[in-house]
């Protein structure tokens, strides 16, 4: 299921702009599900290395949600800006 979500977040990069936020969010939103998952088969060695690539792959949608989350200005991709 792992290889399935990287492969999933490939395609959903290879998206244009505006097409990447529904399956972006869906992936994000099963990130934690799977690397539990991981954890429970596999050990925190595997977490650990899934957590990494995660936070690789969404590093900026993950600061984007954290400074709206502490209050501070964000700003759009000129791609999502009407």
């Amino acid at each position: 299921m792992g290889c399935v979500w990287v492969i999933a977040a490939t395609i959903t990069a290879m998206l244009p702009m505006k097409r990447q936020m529904v399956p972006g969010m869906t992936l994000i939103v099963l990130a934690p599900v799977l690397l539990i998952w991981i954890g429970l088969a596999h050990g925190l060695l595997w977490v650990g290395l899934g957590l990494l690539a995660f936070l690789s792959m969404f590093r900026r949608p993950l600061i984007y949600f954290a400074r709206r989350g502490l209050g501070l200005p964000v700003e759009l991709p000129v791609d999502l800006q009407k």
